[in-house]
């Protein structure tokens, strides 16, 4: 357990640096000071690496997020607040944002937890009736790929302080809901996240 937790850390380096989006096992390897041999042992490809590492990295800042978020009763709020949580941090932990962003370049956008998270927040405001489109589907794209981008934005310092409200309203504005109402949504006091997580 000691090496895995020693090469999914190595991983998190990798893959939190600006050019981590072109990680190799070997680059792993050689960070954790493992043999490569040491490395297949515990993942098998990439591809399993990196499923690992998307879980560490956003299992528990998500059930902080979720936990945070779910004493909400509309969809709009919920969603807001997840934006900003995600870009928030993203303006204070450039490793975190990169790494976030560099894995969802080949796998789900922000985990397969996130991925199906955002999809259920979408599918509720859709039945709430505050969301009118198509599919909880076009939402859920809507929401995590504009989310993914603007981190993009935010860690190549691109973005203004209050870029994650912008991009909030931006978001629900895409959702069908109108435009006061989505500015009010995104620049509500951001509650206080109700636990602590770790990388």
């Amino acid at each position: 357990m000691r090496t895995r937790a020693k090469i999914v850390a190595a991983a998190f380096d990798v893959f939190g640096d600006e050019a981590g989006l072109y990680a190799r096992m070997e680059d792993v390897a050689e960070r954790a000071a493992l043999t490569r041999a040491t490395l297949y042992n515990h993942f098998g490809s990439m591809a399993e690496l990196r499923e690992a590492l998307a879980f560490e990295v956003t299992h528990d800042f998500l059930n902080a997020v979720t936990k945070t978020i779910s004493t909400m009763a509309d969809a709009r709020d919920r969603s807001a607040c997840a934006v900003r949580f995600y870009l928030r941090r993203a303006q204070s932990d450039r490793r975190w944002a990169w790494s976030m962003i560099n894995l969802s370049a080949t796998g789900f956008i922000f985990g397969a937890e996130t991925f199906r998270q955002a999809e259920e927040t979408i599918r509720e405001g859709i039945g709430e009736g505050v969301f009118p489109i198509p599919s909880a589907e076009l939402g859920r794209d809507l929401l995590l790929g504009t989310t993914l981008a603007a981190m993009g934005s935010v860690v190549r310092g691109a973005a203004a302080e209050n870029y994650p409200e912008l991009v909030a309203g931006y978001i629900l504005f895409g959702l069908g809901v109108p435009m006061e109402q989505a500015r009010h949504c995104a620049h509500q006091a951001l509650p206080r996240m109700q636990d602590e997580f770790d990388i």
